[in-house]
């Protein structure tokens, strides 16, 4: 993820460094970012040079690269679970860290809102070969956590929780109108899509519902942000596990015709246009040729059997490993044959669910 920027719709570069007239004044209180140069010229300027170099030039550059008036690359963020096992009274650690691909190193995110208090169950004697999923999706550049079980089976979050990674703040979004455990849930073109699912227990309306949340709307106007309800499914099959949609084409992709015989494990879309899969059994990553109805081979590396889950942006696919220790990373916008290398998860820690979002704004640099 090193050396790529965000595409993003917000305010751009000129009108956000207007937002923050403090970069105007920064020359008053540390040495000139360009001598010669205002220092808002000088953060045109440096905004076309890939990061990683800007953070090893000077310290002044380093604390640019993550000020909010810059440009946010990519970084991987993380659920991470605690590999100590838990009493059953007890909910499992969750833990919420972004890797900085400049530093090499995992931070943790702010904590979540005290109230309601996040309480998760991912482990369970009853189910010892089975974790409970903790589903969320990556939207607009925010964190989104969906759906999850508390305990005594019950659904975790009456609505979602919402992190920013550029404000680094927590929020939560509108009630669902049916709290779930699990579902089937994706993203398209900004818009939060939940379908079907388990609330507390099996209902036939929820394992038909189909339900739909816009996060274009404006942050500061919360209030608008809602549920809307679409048509509903034919039946409730989709119910019976959680469910990673991807969007595609215009289109909610969860087992498409036509994709069947080669769908065998995580799939993402890259930019909404190209899906990529992982062949779990194989330890394969392809992508669909839609011209041709195929699946064509991208890369073979030993440590994508079994995987758990992919995303794809800015050129990479992350892959979520068996073990949740590792995570394998594949340059497939490289000349071919693609680059894999593998961010490997803090000691004492095992991911449950991986996004790519802008990285963290930070000042202590």
């Amino acid at each position: 993820m090193n050396n790529h920027t965000l595409p993003t719709s917000s305010p751009s570069i000129t009108n956000r460094l207007k937002l923050h007239p403090e970069a105007e004044d920064h020359h008053h209180h540390h040495q000139s970012l360009l001598p010669g140069l205002p220092d808002h010229i000088a953060q045109l300027c440096l905004s076309l040079v890939p990061p990683s170099t800007l953070s090893a030039v000077c310290r002044s550059w380093r604390r640019l690269i993550y000020s909010p008036a810059f440009p946010p690359f990519l970084s991987l963020y993380a659920i991470f679970l605690t590999t100590e096992t838990q009493p059953l009274h007890l909910s499992d650690s969750i833990l919420f860290s972004s890797f900085d691909p400049i530093s090499s190193k995992w931070l943790p995110l702010p904590p979540p809102p005290p109230e309601p208090p996040l309480r998760l169950v991912v482990r369970h004697p009853s189910f010892i070969s089975w974790k409970l999923p903790i589903q969320s999706v990556a939207v607009s550049g925010n964190l989104v956590l969906i759906a999850a079980t508390a305990n005594q089976f019950l659904p975790a979050l009456s609505q979602p929780l919402v992190f920013n990674p550029l404000f680094r703040t927590w929020a939560h979004g509108p009630p669902l109108s049916a709290p779930r455990r699990w579902c089937a849930a994706g993203t398209w073109r900004g818009v939060v899509y939940v379908a079907s699912g388990v609330g507390s227990h099996y209902d036939t309306d929820v394992a038909r519902s189909v339900e739909k949340w816009d996060l274009n709307i404006q942050h500061h106007r919360r209030r608008r942000w809602r549920w809307e309800k679409m048509a509903e499914l034919r039946d409730g099959k989709f119910s019976r596990e959680a469910i990673d949609a991807v969007g595609w084409k215009g289109k909610l992709c969860m087992m498409p015709q036509g994709m069947l015989a080669g769908w065998k494990g995580p799939a993402a879309a890259m930019a909404e246009e190209v899906i990529y899969m992982v062949d779990e059994s194989r330890g394969l990553l392809k992508k669909y040729d839609h011209v041709k109805d195929t699946w064509v081979e991208v890369a073979d590396n030993v440590m994508l059997k079994g995987a758990q889950q992919a995303v794809a942006v800015g050129g990479k696919v992350c892959v979520l490993c068996a073990d949740g220790r590792s995570i394998a990373v594949v340059d497939v916008a490289a000349t071919p044959p693609a680059r894999v290398w593998m961010v490997e998860a803090p000691p004492g820690l095992q991911a449950v669910g991986i996004h790519v979002l802008p990285r963290l704004s930070h000042s202590d640099i």
